[in-house]
């Protein structure tokens, strides 16, 4: 079998580095602020600002604007699961900021606004990972069996472009550093190295 394309690798990459993060998040919740709420919140909101900025700007577009038209054209039968994704991807981004609207409500409004900001967070922790499900077990593998080298090329050059540094294989751009460290520095594993 050929090596996968570079885009394929980069897509499942950033899935798994995003749905790490969003476990280790999810833990974090759970547990709670426990002794230092200061640095709880600090770690969520960074975690959330990453997810705002990073996958919603770069990763989804790229998937929207490239991957799924190819996809479509070649196997007009994952069209349900197309206008699905598409559907995710609009609401996405809303979606991450009501969570980190009510983060901020949590914290500067204290524990009877707790509870809202769990469910919502937990409903959207869940929506996330059933996306990234349905891209990597109908999307990806109708594109591996579809499409052309010249498609390869186009998605692969679009894709590199990304250097996501929470996958571990790429320096975080400068503008993003200061982020990169306060997540991997205080949020715990498997994202970060803090407790």
């Amino acid at each position: 079998m050929n090596a996968p394309h570079t885009s394929l690798q980069i897509i499942r990459d950033e899935h798994s580095s995003l749905a790490a993060m969003l476990q280790s998040m999810r833990m974090m919740v759970a547990r709670g602020p426990v002794d230092d709420a200061r640095n709880f919140f600090d770690v969520l909101r960074a975690m959330l600002f990453y997810i705002d900025e990073f996958p919603e700007r770069l990763h989804h577009p790229k998937e929207s604007n490239l991957l799924f038209p190819r996809v479509a054209k070649a196997v007009p039968s994952v069209m349900g699961a197309i206008d699905r994704l598409e559907r995710d991807h609009m609401s996405g981004e809303k979606m991450v900021r009501e969570v980190q609207h009510l983060l901020l409500a949590w914290e500067l409004l204290g524990e009877s606004r707790r509870q809202v900001f769990v469910d919502t967070f937990n409903r959207y922790i869940d929506f996330y990972l059933e996306h990234m499900r349905l891209e990597e077990t109908v999307i990806l593998p109708e594109a591996q069996k579809h499409f052309s080298e010249q498609d390869w090329q186009e998605l692969d050059a679009a894709f590199e472009k990304n250097c996501d540094p929470l996958t571990g294989k790429y320096p975080p751009d400068p503008v993003y550093d200061k982020l990169f460290t306060r997540i991997v520095m205080k949020a715990p594993a498997p994202i970060g190295l803090g407790e």
